[in-house]
């Protein structure tokens, strides 16, 4: 074993700097995919918040006497949705105003969207009805 040299220093720390970048380019494809579904899952969770929003706002509109036209209207009006995706149910009875939404959010994110597919949230918000302006 005599006959062998060690390799200089300069050589080991070029291929250590060879297998770092392949190491490097090998993670990157997983890198990139794990930011665009943070993204993605982080879209989905603010229209989840905007639903929620807007239906409290939708049943405060129809607990004070708003027609079904206004109560959408104050739906859409508190949240950036989109008018076509959204869908309103209004109820009165007993007293008390329901209200549910559905909203269909399309997943944009490009690689990660398309693997999820169209996301459905519902909210429902209840509130008591005021009393009639005239009924003093």
């Amino acid at each position: 074993m005599r006959g062998r040299r060690r390799p200089p220093v300069a050589r080991r720390s070029q291929d250590q700097a060879g297998q770092s970048t392949v190491e490097f380019a090998l993670m990157v494809p997983f890198l990139a995919l794990m930011l665009l579904t943070v993204v993605q899952v982080g879209l989905l969770v603010r229209t989840r918040v905007l639903v929620t929003h807007a239906a409290r706002e939708a049943v405060r509109s129809a607990a004070v006497g708003g027609a079904d036209g206004e109560v959408r209207s104050a739906a859409l009006a508190s949240a950036d949705l989109d008018p076509r995706r959204l869908q309103v149910l209004v109820r009165r009875s007993g007293g008390r105003a329901t209200v549910e939404l559905t909203y269909v959010e399309a997943t944009d994110v490009p690689v990660v969207g398309p693997l999820v597919g169209e996301a459905v949230f519902e909210a429902r918000a209840t509130m008591r009805l005021e009393a009639e302006q005239g009924a003093r």
